[in-house]
């Protein structure tokens, strides 16, 4: 892919530095990317040696910098305090494109000024190997070219969606960005359940792991829903059965994911009320 200008990359931990490795994959020009990490690390001096700047501040950047795009991937408790210095920045051929959790539109807009051109998204970790899934939304000021290279962005870690009512990113974060959690931690009580069942540690963690792991790449695989694999798994009269009995009990596995995702969801729309400093 190629992007039509530079491209400012503000916070390169986990998830920027899977979206920069997958650019840089995808034929970005090394040399179009800059990078804005406080933190000194082995990974940015292997950057720096293939062709990408990195500093440390915003005030590092050339006085006639202007980005096509200004992808924000610093943690949400971190954005109050820096966000309003990205406000130069703000001209109608520049998106700022953000993937902090909670942070909304208008929270962007009162930062960087109402006509700025601002798409929210919410990448999941998956993006690290190219299996995530990234729902975003814009404001109007976005274009639809800035609105496609936004996507074409994200479309190298995996698949992306859009969403018209920017509300729903709320669920959505609670549900895809928060989601790899829940899984390791099915992958934990599996493996628990093993101990507690009589099998020794490395096989039991290895079980949950291996099991959960291949089931995942079923379910993505097939066509059948996952009802429907659920479903192929289990005998009549048989020990799967006897098992989902319980998890799908009233008071099993579904209100309780219910009850967890509410919580999630409502946590992202507290952070969305705080407003930038």
């Amino acid at each position: 892919m190629q992007i039509d200008g530079s491209l400012l990359l503000v916070g390169c931990g986990k998830m920027g530095g899977a979206l920069l490795e997958g650019w840089l994959s995808q034929g970005v020009k090394p040399e179009a990317v800059t990078i804005i990490e406080p933190f000194e690390s082995s990974f940015l001096e292997q950057l720096r040696a293939r062709g990408v700047t990195a500093i440390s501040v915003v005030s590092d950047l050339v006085a006639d910098y202007d980005p096509a795009v200004v992808v924000l991937a610093i943690k949400p408790q971190m954005m109050d305090g820096t966000i309003r210095e990205y406000r130069t920045l703000s001209n109608p051929g520049t998106v700022f494109l953000s993937i902090a959790a909670g942070k909304t539109i208008d929270y962007f807009q009162a930062a960087l000024g109402d006509d700025s051109a601002i798409v929210r998204a919410m990448p999941n970790t998956p993006a690290a190997v190219s299996r995530g899934m990234t729902v975003l939304c814009a404001n109007a000021s976005a274009s639809a070219m800035q609105k496609k290279t936004c996507s074409q962005l994200l479309s190298t870690v995996g698949e992306t969606a859009w969403v018209e009512d920017e509300g729903l990113l709320d669920a959505v974060t609670a549900v895809s960005g928060g989601g790899p959690a829940y899984v390791f931690l099915l992958i934990e009580c599996l493996a628990q359940a093993a101990i507690d069942a009589g099998l020794p540690d490395d096989l039991a963690q290895r079980l949950a792991r291996v099991t959960v792991a291949g089931s995942g790449e079923l379910v993505y695989q097939a066509s059948e829903s996952p009802s429907q694999l659920r479903k192929n798994v289990t005998s009549p009269a048989g020990t799967t059965l006897e098992a989902l009995n319980v998890l799908m009990a009233a008071d099993g596995l579904q209100p309780l994911m219910t009850r967890a995702i509410a919580a999630a969801t409502q946590r992202s729309r507290e952070l969305g009320r705080q407003d930038p400093t």
